[in-house]
């Protein structure tokens, strides 16, 4: 799939939950269920190897697995967004020339995380590992996980310096700085707001898109209330918003919305096990609240 403008992305993209085994092996075959399930429900796009996904407990040769999968299965009905950041200059450039190669559509590069870097280091890294390579690339926008903040400026000026550089996704959860984000640089930077309690006012105040762990969940709930947005009909989005609210508020307070996710897909038929270790499942008592609160959907 080509994205001619940036126009061209944009709506709600699922970051992919990444099923294990009991044996902690990635589950290609259930990983292929998970894609499906965001695809059948309509989602605009689906992020391979994100936070969501838990690249960050992955082997160099299981990230480069799970983007062949996720790329090939989708075979070009949504567009594939590939993290490809690392924790060096040289593992980034060699994740995203296999991304290119994979046949994914857009890179989204998180900086480097562990080590403290300067913003100047971080804006080093991101210069470099962009001009090499040939997509389009989503600037990932976590402080809480690298130490260094994207300020809305600083975005704006590397879409300036980069022709490839077409989209942000920020988890920063600053609100401030994702409507100066959407108003100020949305002309050639599309936001995708990182914080899925925020999709309802992103979409609303103008952004890009949502990149959603919930989306994985509740797929199609979130899609009725971007496609209402969309149409202009806020008033009316604002009833399955309600609806579906109380799900992704019931995951995201939990102290790991990896494991959340992974509890919402086990309620929801999906047989998506736990994260790795030392990641712990939720309490049986999060769990209870995550199933109630989908089961509240149905009624």
């Amino acid at each position: 799939m080509t994205l001619k403008n940036p126009a061209d992305l944009h709506g709600v993209l699922t970051a992919l939950s990444t099923p294990f085994d009991a044996d902690e092996n990635i589950d290609v075959n259930l990983l292929k269920t998970v894609i499906d399930r965001s695809v059948d429900n309509g989602v605009d796009g689906v992020v391979a190897g994100g936070s969501t996904g838990e690249f960050a407990m992955m082997t160099d040769d299981e990230r480069l697995l799970l983007v062949d999968t996720v790329t090939g299965h989708v075979g070009g009905r949504v567009p594939v967004i590939a993290q490809t950041g690392a924790t060096t200059t040289a593992q980034a450039i060699r994740f995203s020339k296999a991304a290119e190669k994979s046949g994914a559509d857009v890179l989204m590069l998180v900086t480097p995380y562990y080590e403290p870097l300067t913003l100047a280091e971080t804006l080093d890294y991101i210069r470099e590992v962009t001009s090499h390579v040939e997509l389009p690339v989503m600037l990932y926008n976590i402080p809480g996980a690298t130490g260094v903040n994207l300020s809305a400026d600083v975005a704006g000026s590397l879409a300036d310096e980069f022709e490839n550089i077409r989209y942000i996704k920020d988890s920063s959860a600053d609100w401030e700085q994702a409507l100066q984000l959407i108003h100020h640089h949305g002309d050639r930077l599309g936001t995708f707001i990182g914080w899925d309690s925020y999709i309802y006012s992103a979409l609303a105040e103008g952004a890009a898109g949502v990149m959603a762990g919930a989306a994985n969940v509740v797929p199609a709930e979130i899609v009725e209330v971007a496609r209402l947005i969309g149409e202009g009909k806020l008033v009316e989005a604002l009833d399955p918003w309600n609806r579906v609210y109380p799900v992704i508020d019931t995951m995201i307070t939990q102290p790991s919305f990896i494991s959340a996710v992974k509890s919402g897909l086990r309620h929801q038929g999906v047989p998506a096990g736990v994260p790795r270790r030392p990641m712990a499942d939720v309490s049986a008592e999060a769990d209870a609240a995550i199933g109630a609160a989908i089961a509240r959907l149905a009624e």
